[in-house]
């Protein structure tokens, strides 16, 4: 089934103007930008609503996203169907249109309440991500699939990085503003969708919408749909659960062992973002190109297992700072295993694989939160067989060794190559 469903995508993609790929890198670009703009603002807006009370704000704040990570969970293989069954253009249109309405709305909200209602309307629109990468298997051919997801990819880390400093830049003018400025970024990004963007996905192509299909439990039964298809699937779960360990504890862990300041962590993230552009940008193409997408993958895993060793093991922060090229180049993996997945399915299931792949994503992001902080804790605690402050990242190494012995296994198993 690889090769066939390989054969007809590339056989069957809609021509497009060049344009249509800047567009999905500006689309997730700016859905990363918006949030990452708020990002520094939402904790202080929520502590305002509930009287300064920080502990409060703090247990909120934590509900907030597991809310948006909840309709993550829910929506995606929702859009990803009506995509498949609609187009990929509508979709994520009225995405971006309802994304940058919500911004207005949490912008304007009066209460707690309301401002809770928005973050779970964001969680639902920013679920078309999904369907942006089911465009992008509808115009690449299976060979350059990597090296367009990491291009791609590289939309993430940007939005990430300047997101956070504008939005500290326009939180201090007012703390309203960082919402204003991200319903302006997701309404111009619309517009210039919708007048030039193009369908990627012929009339011909659709799938028929089934309900069956179109929800969690129900999208889980295409990634069991071939053991290839289900095991790379399994990679990518575990492989998404360790990525929880970064967000979940480095501020506290960076603080509690090397004794950094707000800013020393700051500019150890902006490094991070930086070289994971520049890898997912410039870096993955070419090795794709050298190692095939099979070499990649492994290459990726591994500096992964080696990164995550390093951040949990080093006694300073400058030997922290050496792990971060190498966990880099784990980016390579996450591209070349989409591309792997994609090979898979056929060209009317492209939707519905991105939607079953962000649900997948999004309980990883359920569940690594607290497995990480638990372990964290514990192995700080008093009560601890050992003090082991890294244990978080050590274990997030082990993950991503059996995410490796799991791809040996599968990709030899299957005869994938490059």
């Amino acid at each position: 089934m690889s090769e066939q469903a390989g054969e007809a995508i590339a056989q069957g993609a809609a021509p497009v103007r060049r344009g249509a790929v800047a567009f999905i890198f500006v689309t997730i670009l700016l859905d990363m930008l918006a949030l990452g703009v708020i990002m520094p603002i939402l904790p202080k807006l929520i502590e305002s609503f509930v009287g300064n009370d920080t502990a409060h704000a703090a247990r909120i704040f934590g509900l907030f996203g597991t809310a948006w990570a909840l309709m993550q969970f829910v929506f995606s293989p929702l859009l990803g169907a009506l995509s498949d069954r609609f187009g990929r253009r509508p979709v994520v249109l009225l995405s971006n249109f309802g994304l940058a309405a919500d911004y207005v709305l949490m912008a304007l909200a009066p209460s707690l309440t309301w401002l809770f209602v928005g973050r779970v309307i964001s969680g639902i629109t920013s679920a078309s991500i999904s369907t942006a990468f089911a465009y992008i298997a509808d115009i690449t051919p299976p060979e350059r699939r990597a090296a367009v997801f990491g291009k791609i990819g590289a939309a993430f880390g940007a939005g990430f990085i300047l997101g956070p400093a504008l939005g500290g830049l326009l939180g201090d003018i007012d703390p309203r503003l960082p919402f204003w400025a991200s319903a302006a970024l997701s309404f111009a990004n619309a517009l210039y969708g919708l007048l030039i963007l193009p369908e990627s996905l012929a009339p011909e192509k659709r799938a028929s919408f089934r309900w069956t299909t179109a929800n969690p439990v129900g999208a889980l039964h295409l990634l069991r749909s071939n053991a290839g298809l289900t095991a790379l699937s399994v990679v990518n779960f575990i492989a998404q659960v360790a990525h929880v360990v970064l967000p979940s504890t480095f501020v506290l862990y960076a603080t509690y062992r090397y004794g950094w300041d707000s800013k020393t962590v700051g500019l150890t993230l902006a490094m991070v973002g930086v070289c994971t552009m520049l890898v997912q940008g410039l870096a993955i193409g070419a090795i794709v190109r050298a190692l095939g997408e099979r070499g990649a993958l492994m290459l990726g895993l591994c500096c992964g297992a080696v990164g995550f060793s390093i951040f949990g093991s080093a006694p300073t922060g400058p030997l922290f700072w050496l792990g971060i090229p190498v966990m880099a180049l784990w980016g390579i993996a996450g591209a070349a295993l989409q591309a792997l997945m994609t090979r898979l399915v056929a060209p009317d299931q492209q939707g519905q694989l991105q939607g079953a792949t962000s649900s997948v994503q999004s309980v990883a992001q359920l569940v690594g939160p607290f497995l990480f902080t638990l372990t964290f804790s514990y192995f700080i605690g008093a009560g601890a067989p050992l003090h082991l402050p890294g244990a978080p990242f050590l274990l997030a190494a082990a993950l991503m060794v059996a995410c490796v012995a799991i791809a040996v296994r599968t990709l030899a198993a299957t005869g994938q190559a490059s």
